[in-house]
């Protein structure tokens, strides 16, 4: 007897005689703040919600899904022996093991001869080469040339070259990813497929200025404009610029929020020597980080380079009009002067100064129209591509 599992788009996927179609997910480590993470907890659960056999493989506990969890031994340090522990680790389970679709999120050394007739990549992370390349615009001669000497980077070029060209497909997200890994690593074209993130658009959606107010009243917020930012690495995300540009505005009546777990200790002191610290609210990460969307005016995210990035759509999804950069996969979903501006330098200090106050003095209609552009792009959506992506190439 054959089976087959109804998805919310009313696809119909074969999944064998008698059989639930048994997927593997792959994630290296686990925090609740992480946007990587976060993603996969919305897959896993949408993927499960349907009916299939869905199993995470981390070093990892994680808390939402302690049954289906895969933990695999490792060292933490130094990072290079990490990440190769991990992914010879997961090769040897891969062999013990067997799934009908291996969905890595991580840089997994395929062999040619897959363990599973369907091994899928997304890269998630991005294009370490390109990186690399992007990152060197913002570090001193001594820093960039450590880049070819540093045994982090030469492991993960080494892990992303093998996963690039062995793995069976490469699911990006973003068409910038795309170019990337094609111009790097002469990947054809057929083998990558862009599929965007998605949203979950109950959790992250607009709320009235009376609503607003109170939480603002709440959380001891008194400015008027409140200038939103998160991300866990400061330095790639474009921390320092948007605090430069801010320090241009002079910031009255105006408060800039950063979210993020990592050390502010320098930022703080940027801060404080650009004369705006009291104006700004460094917060370590809160997993109801959909309370500040709510009280925000703009979201900025100045970013060196972000394959697409989660805290953008999650954003425009609230209501947000957002800055960004070009270096930003999901600006892809922004028209410049529509839903937000997009700003080709990451570095240029004056550009965001400038489209800050527009965008403050636009919210209201930006944000109405970033809400729309984000609703074609739910995570019941992105889960179906996901699907469709795995039917496809099945057996």
């Amino acid at each position: 007897m054959s089976i087959f599992v109804q998805t919310n788009n009313y696809h119909r996927i074969f999944l064998g005689a008698c059989k639930v179609l048994k997927i593997l997910l792959i994630r290296k480590n686990y925090t609740p703040y992480g946007g990587a993470e976060n993603y996969l907890n919305l897959v896993f659960k949408e993927l499960q919600a349907r009916g299939y056999d869905v199993h995470i493989l981390s070093v990892d506990y994680w808390d939402e899904n302690p049954f289906k969890v895969y933990r695999i031994s490792n060292i933490k340090k130094p990072s290079f022996l990490s990440n190769m522990f991990f992914a010879l680790n997961t090769r040897h389970l891969l062999k013990r093991q067997s799934f009908d679709c291996v969905l890595s999120f991580e840089r997994i050394p395929f062999k040619k001869i897959s363990y599973s007739s369907n091994s899928i990549y997304r890269a998630g992370d991005g294009c370490h080469r390109e990186w690399l390349k992007r990152r060197k615009i913002a570090e001193s001669f001594l820093r960039r040339l450590s880049f070819s000497l540093n045994p982090h980077h030469l492991t993960l070029l080494y892990l992303e070259k093998r996963c690039f060209l062995n793995c069976r497909l490469i699911i990006a997200n973003s068409k910038m990813v795309k170019r990337d890994i094609m111009r790097h690593y002469s990947v054809p074209d057929e083998k990558i497929e862009v599929l965007y993130n998605g949203v979950d658009l109950q959790r992250f959606q607009p709320v009235g200025k009376r609503q607003k107010a109170e939480l603002k009243n709440f959380l001891g917020i008194k400015e008027d404009k409140v200038v939103l930012f998160v991300g866990t690495d400061f330095k790639r995300k474009g921390l320092s610029t948007l605090l430069k540009a801010c320090s241009l505005l002079g910031m009255d009546n105006m408060k800039l929020i950063t979210i993020g777990k990592a050390d502010t200790r320098h930022y703080s002191s940027l801060a404080r020597k650009l004369g705006i610290e009291k104006r700004v609210f460094f917060s370590r990460g809160d997993k109801e980080i959909e309370k500040f969307y709510l009280i925000a005016d703009v979201f900025i995210l100045p970013t060196i380079y972000d394959p697409f990035s989660n805290a953008t759509l999650e954003a425009m999804a609230s209501g947000l009009p957002v800055i960004t950069t070009s270096s930003n996969g999901a600006s892809e979903l922004i028209e410049d002067g529509i839903e937000g501006f997009v700003i080709n330098n990451p570095l240029d200090i004056k550009a965001f100064a400038e489209k800050i106050p527009i965008a403050l003095s636009q919210a209201e209609d930006m944000g109405k129209k970033a809400r729309t552009k984000a609703e074609s792009y739910p995570i019941e959506k992105a889960v179906d591509e996901i699907i469709g992506v795995i039917s496809k190439h099945d057996g």
